[in-house]
């Protein structure tokens, strides 16, 4: 295995295109109480240039985001008494994940037990490459033996506490003490796996390589910060980056955002919002050169 240390590059645009050629992102999240995590998710994926993004979230939350999301298109799916995703919805998001190029599972989604099973069918179902975070991974940790039997390339963006729970460690501590080691043995053998364990110095790591970060904030230790940062992978992987280059990226100019955000706000008081409304200085910089 060996250490990637260079950046990749963000492309110029061709004047003669048009957005389909930016990728389509289907973004699965929210629930009651969650809309925030879809909302960041899908902005974000906007802000890192997707062309497309469409949110596909319970029913009766449609509108609470669809006036948010003014440049997001929105998808009504079946939804649970708890107003989370319901599996009654598996054949709907299964044909409509086939107009997309990338799909971005977990945010906000809940741990509701009906969720969990649907989010288990479209990791074996789905024949899209995958984004996975948050409650998504919560879900894939009952059946980690899941990964196996992914169609295309997955991206799973772990916090130390949902890593732990992933390989089945004691604690958050014993992943954070050998960061390095738990991360090689996720990844050793799956080849369509690249794996994102956020915190402090985050690792972006696949069989074969891995990169480590170098920017951000303790001041990006808040809520929300992490739907961010899915969104931002989902669309550049949409936009034709490796799987491993879309996470290295994103979690570079992701940490980037809120270095910038802190510059203005400080440490204490950064929310999710600021890396967010960030992004774009994020790109310009680093496009521009003004960072490295």
């Amino acid at each position: 295995m060996y250490e990637v240390k260079e950046i990749p590059k963000i492309r110029s645009r061709k004047p003669d295109t048009h957005k389909g050629d930016y990728g389509r992102v289907f973004v699965l999240a929210g629930s009651q109480g969650m809309t925030g995590a879809a909302y960041m998710c899908s902005m974000a994926a906007l802000r890192a240039g997707a062309g497309i993004v469409t949110l596909g979230i319970p029913e009766s939350l449609h509108g609470v985001v669809a006036s948010k999301l003014t440049c997001v298109m929105t998808h009504p799916l079946p939804e649970t008494p708890a107003k989370t995703l319901s599996e009654l919805g598996r054949q709907d998001i299964l044909d409509f994940s086939q107009r997309f190029d990338v799909v971005a599972i977990g945010p906000g989604l809940s741990q509701y037990p009906e969720t969990r099973n649907l989010v288990q069918w479209l990791l074996q179902n789905v024949d899209r490459p995958l984004v996975l975070d948050a409650d998504g991974i919560n879900a894939l940790a009952d059946n980690p033996e899941i990964l196996g039997q992914i169609k295309k390339q997955i991206i799973l963006t772990p916090h130390p506490g949902e890593m732990a729970r992933l390989i089945g460690a004691s604690s958050t501590r014993e992943v954070q003490s050998k960061r390095m080691e738990v991360s090689q043995m996720f990844v050793r053998g799956k080849k369509n796996v690249t794996l994102v364990l956020k915190g402090h110095k985050t690792i972006v790591m696949d069989e074969e390589k891995f990169y480590i970060n170098t920017t951000g904030n303790p001041g990006m230790a808040t809520a929300g910060s992490g739907d961010v940062l899915t969104g931002m992978i989902a669309a550049l992987s949409g936009q034709q980056y490796t799987a491993f280059e879309a996470a290295q990226l994103g979690v570079f100019l992701h940490g980037l955002a809120g270095d910038l955000a802190a510059q203005e706000k400080g440490e204490i008081s950064l929310i999710a919002t600021d890396i967010l409304d960030s992004l774009p200085r994020s790109f310009m910089t680093y496009r521009g050169n003004a960072y490295v």
